[in-house]
Formats: C-alpha cells, sequence, structure tokens
C-alpha cells in the first residue's frame, strides 16, 4: 500500500509541477530520455575502459534527447514552443556557468603560463620537509587554492607536485593524493568559486556569497579529521632532493599583477551578481578585458611571446566545458519530461525529508557524480530553507570524496598518478573520509539547527 501510496503521490506531483508541460513519463519518448540518459553515463563513468572521451556522451545524450522530445511534440500535435523555450532556458543557465568556467580557467592557464605554479612547486620541495609535512603542505595548499582555483585544478597541479617529490613511494602518493582530493573538494565545498556543484547553487540564488562562507567550519573539520587520520600512515622521512640538479624556476615579468588581477575579477564577479543582480560571469568576463589589457601592454614592454591571453585559452580542457553543456542539458531533458519530479517527493516530510535526503546526497554524488546530482535537485527545486540548501551544497561538494572517481578532482588524481592512486587503493583508506563526512555534517547541524544560522 505504501508503494502505491508513493507512485499516486508522485502521479499527481508530476501533473501539479508543470502546469504547462504535459507528464511523458509513461511515453516512449519519456522511457527512451531515461534509458538513453543511463546508458549514456554508463560510458561516462567507465571513460578509461573504452577510451571514450566523457564529453562525447555527454554531449549526445543532452542534445539528442531534447531533439526526440521535440520530434514527440511534432508528431502528437503538441505546442512545441514548449520544447524551443525549455532549450532556451537551458542553454541560458549552461551560458551563464560556462562562461564563467571559461574566464577562470583562462586565469590558471595563464598563471601556469607565468611560471607561478612552478615556483610554488620548487619552493616545497626545496625545504627540506618530512613526507609527512610535505603531506600536510600539499593538503593545506589545496585545501585554501580550490575556493579560488576550482578543485580539479587544484588538485591535478598538486598531484603533479607529489610525483614531482617522489615517483615511487607509494606509503607516501596514495595517502597524499587521496588528502589532496579530499581538501580540494573540501576546499571547493564553501566557495561559490571552489566547485561547480557550490556555483551551481549560488547562481541558482539559493544563498548569498557569504551564506557559503559559513560552510567554512564543517568544510576544514571534517578536512582535518580525514587528514589527521591518513598522516598517521605517511613516513616520517625526508625525500631526496640534489640542489645542484633543480634549477629555481622564476616567474615571468608580470605575474603577480595576474595573480591582483584574479583576486580583482572574484571581486567583480560577486559584486556583479549580488549588487548588481547580473550573472556572475558578467564580473568574470570583465576580468578577462583586464587580463587582455595586462596582456596587450606586456606584449608592448616584452613581445608577443611573453604572454598571450589567446594562447592560455588554447590550453583550456575544452573537453571538460562541452561535458558541462551536455550533462546539464541532459539534466535538462530529464525535467522536461517530468522525471526530476520523483526528488521533490523523497524530499517530501512524510518521506525521508530534506535533511536525510540531503545526507544521502553525498553516497549518491560519489557514485553518479556531483554535477548532474546538483543539477537535477535545482530543477526538481524542493521545498528546502537555507540551512537545508547549504546541507546539499555541503554534501555534494564533500560527497564525491568517498569513491575516488566520485568526483572531478579524484579522476584527474587517476590520471596523474596511474597505477599508484586507484579504486583499490582509495577504498583502503575510505573509512577515514567517511568519518570527516560525518563530522562535516555534524558541524553544519550544530551551526544551522543548534546555533539557528539560517
Amino acid at each position: 500500500m505504501k508503494i502505491l501510496s508513493f507512485l499516486g503521490l508522485l502521479g499527481t506531483a508530476c501533473f501539479a509541477n508543470e502546469f504547462e508541460n504535459p507528464d511523458l513519463t509513461t511515453t516512449w519518448v519519456g522511457l527512451a530520455t531515461l534509458l538513453i540518459f543511463v546508458v549514456g553515463y554508463y560510458f561516462i563513468a567507465n571513460e578509461e575502459k573504452y577510451h571514450i572521451d566523457k564529453s562525447v556522451p555527454a554531449l549526445f545524450i543532452g542534445i539528442f534527447t531534447f531533439l526526440m522530445i521535440a520530434v514527440y511534440y511534432g508528431l502528437n500535435d503538441l505546442d512545441i514552443h514548449l520544447v524551443h523555450n525549455e532549450a532556451e532556458r537551458v542553454i541560458l543557465e549552461i551560458a551563464e556557468i560556462f562562461f564563467f568556467l571559461f574566464v577562470a580557467m583562462t586565469y590558471i592557464e595563464s598563471l601556469i603560463d607565468m611560471g607561478v605554479f612552478d615556483s610554488l612547486k620548487y619552493s616545497l620541495i626545496s625545504k627540506g620537509y618530512t613526507y609527512r609535512k610535505l603531506f600536510w603542505a600539499t593538503g593545506f595548499l589545496a585545501f585554501f587554492i580550490s575556493p579560488i582555483a576550482d578543485n580539479l585544478t587544484t588538485a591535478l597541479i598538486l598531484s603533479t607536485v607529489l610525483i614531482t617529490i617522489d615517483k615511487n613511494k607509494k606509503e607516501f602518493l596514495v595517502p597524499g593524493a587521496i588528502n589532496i582530493v579530499v581538501a580540494a573538494n573540501a576546499g571547493g565545498a564553501w566557495s561559490p568559486f571552489g566547485d561547480i556543484t557550490t556555483l551551481m547553487a549560488w547562481t541558482a540564488g539559493k544563498g548569498h556569497f557569504v551564506d557559503f562562507l559559513f560552510l567554512f567550519p564543517s568544510s576544514i573539520l571534517g578536512y582535518l579529521v580525514t587528514a589527521f587520520l591518513l598522516s598517521r600512515f605517511v613516513p616520517r622521512s625526508k625525500p631526496e632532493f640534489d640542489a645542484k640538479k633543480e634549477l629555481k624556476p622564476k616567474m615571468k615579468e608580470g605575474a603577480k599583477e595576474v595573480i591582483v588581477l584574479g583576486v580583482v575579477t572574484i571581486a567583480c564577479a560577486v559584486l556583479s551578481h549580488q549588487v548588481l543582480d547580473f550573472p556572475a560571469m558578467w564580473g568574470m568576463m570583465f576580468g578577462l578585458v583586464l587580463l587582455k589589457v595586462h596582456s596587450f601592454k606586456l606584449s608592448k614592454k616584452f613581445g608577443k611571446d611573453h604572454f598571450n591571453v589567446f594562447a592560455s585559452m588554447a590550453k583550456i580542457e575544452n573537453n571538460t566545458l562541452m561535458f558541462f553543456f551536455g550533462i546539464l542539458a541532459a539534466v535538462g531533458a530529464l525535467y522536461f519530461v517530468g522525471w526530476l519530479t520523483l526528488a521533490s517527493i523523497v524530499y517530501e516530510p512524510q518521506h525521508l525529508g530534506p535533511t536525510m535526503s540531503n545526507i544521502a546526497v553525498g553516497f549518491l554524488s560519489a557514485v553518479v557524480d556531483n554535477v548532474p546530482v546538483m543539477s537535477a535537485i535545482l530543477k526538481a527545486n524542493p521545498d528546502m530553507d537555507l540551512s537545508n540548501w547549504m546541507l546539499v551544497t555541503l554534501t555534494a561538494g564533500i560527497g564525491g570524496s568517498l569513491i575516488s572517481f566520485g568526483s572531478a578532482a579524484g579522476v584527474g588524481v587517476m590520471g596523474k598518478l596511474k597505477g599508484i592512486y586507484t579504486f583499490s587503493s582509495h577504498m583502503k583508506y575510505a573509512w577515514t573520509i567517511l568519518l570527516g563526512y560525518c563530522v562535516s555534517i555534524t558541524i553544519w547541524y550544530f551551526q544551522f539547527e543548534v546555533l539557528g544560522l539560517n
């Protein structure tokens, strides 16, 4: 009877949720949309097995499902303008995230080109630190860089630092890699710039910029628990370092100005969104203009080869941007045919309720990936207060650390440390991440439910 009652509520909600769009979940196009999404996501999750870039199946399911829905509307004499209008809304949502990430990636590539991260890497390995001190140093850097640079880029840069320190010592590399992934994801959870899921929640208006900063205690304390437990497995010995063989890199002229412009760009994004009620990407694009002006000045002074913004743009991982385009379009199609109404039903108090559902989101994001999960929740738009929107932002961000391929940061580090940081080596220490996850939720509960920061 409970199952029948649940299905009845689902059916009622499907019709109540959309006044214009008919419920298509029981039609051939609704079932096909869901099937194509599941099959497509299987190939996304098994990118290394089939050697198909994840952007390809993502783009296919996102674009093809919308075309299929349009064909269904045409065949059944339905108002095809509804599909057109929904596609335009999806494109607008994607564009805000797309151009935001585009500018952020351009700045990161510019900093790499200017030698900023090479200097950071050398300063770490030349200090004569023990493996354990290097473990803590890379972890803290990941936690505090990811809120600005994003978790994937941060994880890729610092995992390269790990390999530079030692290529073979697994008792350092495996805990160190996990530490970087957990730190990057935790650091990204409390900043709208640190993780695509946090960015999506912010641009969707689920909280002001300052609201996300209140997740800092939950993020850092959960990370510290995991890091402390992991550090017990890291040796206290020192890596070998030959100062004569390692040349000290120098940052290019104008590198410090690029760092300052990056901070100014972030400020512009916050102000444009919070004060002027513009999309955050508008401020980011203005920051790109400032970077281009700086590039022009440097080319006049040092020549065209010294620094070129367009050269940095050419190095951006376009497959990542295409993946986000495809997966967000695919989630939009699932929403349009009515499947995402299920999420709002689960969030109802008579079922799991907001808090338990949001805690479960962390485990789901570890298996599926946090981007489509957060996109689905934002589309379903369950009735939640600020505290629970902050909770789902936290759990979607840090939950991906539970499994090695549960986040973009984890997948990126697996690629950098092939044969060393693997699914099995990660799961050996997964219990430390789970304990940190539980601590983060406990801190959230104390802040928002006990102290009433809502």
